[in-house]
């Protein structure tokens, strides 16, 4: 009888891509939610959090200013939703993510919070998106616990065209895209549409379109696979290279406590400068928040936001706030982007005590007390600040 070969008879060890692929698969997958300010993010993640898919879904929103409204807005606010208003995520608050994800995992571990299966993380309009990809692929805090799973970008079909053309961060976004959510087709011209669908599949050819009017869930626009430059232009592998300068750069100068600012060029002929000031992005772009003491008189109110857009429309980057209406018993929450402003909506209840009106302002070259004065000019009441 042949002698037993032990080591014949040995399980085969696992090829490391195996086991690789079980670590990631461990892991939690993360979803980054952005697009241009007023593009319609927060519209898109209350129609996914309704969505039976998302019931074990944290979510992560960060805002550009002083004080946030967007994590007000958003439908179904659980305990694991998580509001990061240090600023620009592009900027200041990266080590934030970072601690937020770290806490969110503890929490989740200890039971002190719902258990999520999935992350969603919705950036502010304003962010560029390839600090953040580095982060979620590069930290050593993170890798362990979260991977990278896709970037699902929203575009207005009326105002992205510009955005594209005036914003470098707005052509990040599309560029980066694992996902493209296409909003307001219905207010958009057919020669619109076909000017953006244009300029999207230049920017990002491999990324599926889909119509925000369309009947889509999370399914279809999560579970993309771990984030890849490989089909995508070859400004994007450019931008993490020099994000990943750029951190190497700030981990230096960081640690002499001093500020600092840094360029980002690519290949299509835009460039900006980052300054870690969380309420500015440059220094045409500005945000503050008004507060209303007492209620507002809607028609007062309506006259008024007609005269701005009419007269300061293109660089109103964004209004959003929640609004104490003389006669209303619950808040009432309006939007506007630009020279669109949506139709207002009626709240279910109040978030809190607080029953002031609080507008958020995100504005090119208009200074706070233009709006400050003209708003006591048209509806006659005082502002003051958060």
């Amino acid at each position: 009888m042949a002698e037993k070969n032990d080591a014949r008879d040995e399980a085969p060890a696992d090829a490391p891509q195996d086991v690789n692929a079980r670590l990631i698969a461990k892991t939690i997958p993360v979803t980054v939610l952005t697009g241009f300010l007023g593009a319609g993010k927060t519209t898109l993640l209350n129609k996914l959090l309704g969505h039976p898919d998302m019931g074990e879904a944290a979510v992560l929103i960060n805002e550009f200013g002083e004080i946030g409204i967007d994590h007000l807005l958003v439908k179904e606010t659980r305990e694991d939703t998580v509001l990061l208003n240090s600023g620009c995520l592009c900027c200041t608050v990266r080590g934030d993510l970072v601690n937020a994800m770290r806490e969110l995992f503890w929490q989740r571990f200890d039971k002190k919070i719902p258990w999520f299966k999935r992350v969603v993380i919705e950036t502010t309009g304003l962010a560029d998106p390839a600090p953040i990809i580095h982060t979620l692929m590069t930290d050593p805090t993170v890798g362990p616990r979260y991977r990278l799973d896709g970037i699902v970008t929203v575009v207005d079909a009326v105002n992205g065209p510009q955005s594209l053309d005036s914003q470098p961060e707005s052509v990040k976004q599309a560029a980066v895209a694992d996902r493209i959510v296409l909003t307001k087709a219905d207010l958009a011209t057919p020669e619109q549409l076909a000017t953006i669908r244009d300029r999207l599949r230049a920017l990002n050819p491999a990324a599926p379109v889909f119509d925000a009017t369309a009947d889509f869930g999370p399914k279809d626009l999560f579970d993309a696979g771990l984030f890849s430059s490989d089909r995508k232009i070859a400004d994007v592998a450019g931008w993490l290279r020099e994000e990943a300068f750029a951190q190497d750069h700030d981990d230096h100068e960081h640690g002499h406590g001093h500020d600092h600012s840094h360029d980002h060029h690519h290949d299509h002929g835009h460039g900006h400068d980052h300054h870690h000031d969380p309420n500015r992005h440059d220094a045409r772009i500005s945000s503050f928040c008004m507060t209303v003491e007492d209620p507002i008189p809607w028609e007062k109110f309506v006259t008024w936001m007609e005269m701005l857009i009419t007269t300061q429309g293109e660089n109103l980057l964004r209004i959003k706030g929640i609004l104490n209406v003389v006669g209303e018993p619950n808040p009432v929450a309006v939007h506007g982007v630009q020279h669109l402003f949506h139709p207002p909506v009626g709240l279910p209840a109040w978030p809190d005590d607080d029953h002031r009106s609080k507008i958020v302002f995100i504005t090119r070259d208009i200074g706070r007390k233009v709006i400050e004065d003209t708003f006591k000019a048209f509806v006659g009441e005082d502002t003051t600040g958060p």
